[in-house]
C-alpha cells in the first residue's frame, strides 16, 4: 500500500503544497529514518519498504512501526527548517542537512551542514534557533 501511496500521490502543479524539505532525489533527510533520530538516539538508514510521501518528498524508514509513528505526527519529527542546515538558515541561507550530524533540542530534530558548523552551533544554540527561526521559511523564497 505504501508503494502505491508513492505513486498516486505525486504532487501535481494544481493543487500540490510546495515543498519546503530538502531533498535528495526527492527523498527526505538523505533516506535516513528522521523517529530513529528520536527513538534510538542514532542516524539509521530508512528503507524503501518503509517508506512514505508527506509534504512533497518521500520519507524513508528502518521498520513499519518508526513508519507508523511518522504518519500519526510527522510534525513531532521531521527535522526544522525543511532538513536545511540549521546554522545556514541562522545567517538567512540554504544548505543542504547532514543527517550525520544532528542535534535534538527541545524535542526539534536540528540537522548541520558540516563538523565547523556543528562545533559553532553547540557553541550558540539558542541563539542561532532563535536566528533561524527569523529567516524560516522565508529563505525558501530567495
Amino acid at each position: 500500500m505504501a508503494v502505491a501511496v508513492l505513486f498516486l500521490s505525486r504532487p501535481d502543479a494544481a493543487g500540490a503544497e510546495t515543498a519546503v524539505f530538502s531533498s535528495r532525489s526527492g527523498v527526505a533527510i538523505g533516506g535516513y529514518d528522521a523517529v530513529a533520530f528520536f527513538k534510538h538516539g542514532a542516524a539509521e538508514h530508512g528503507r524503501r519498504t518503509h517508506a512514505v510521501m508527506w509534504k512533497g518528498v518521500v520519507w524513508r524508514f528502518a521498520s513499519a512501526r518508526n513508519r507508523a509513528q511518522f504518519e500519526a505526527n510527522p510534525r513531532a519529527y521531521a527535522p526544522a527548517f525543511g532538513g536545511y542546515c540549521a546554522y545556514a538558515m541562522s545567517k538567512g541561507m540554504l544548505h543542504e542537512g547532514n543527517p550525520l550530524l544532528w542535534a535534538i533540542v527541545d524535542g526539534e530534530l536540528f540537522l548541520l551542514n558540516n563538523k565547523q558548523v556543528h562545533v559553532l552551533w553547540r557553541a550558540d544554540t539558542a541563539q542561532m534557533i532563535a536566528a533561524a527561526r527569523l529567516h524560516w521559511p522565508a529563505a525558501l523564497r530567495k
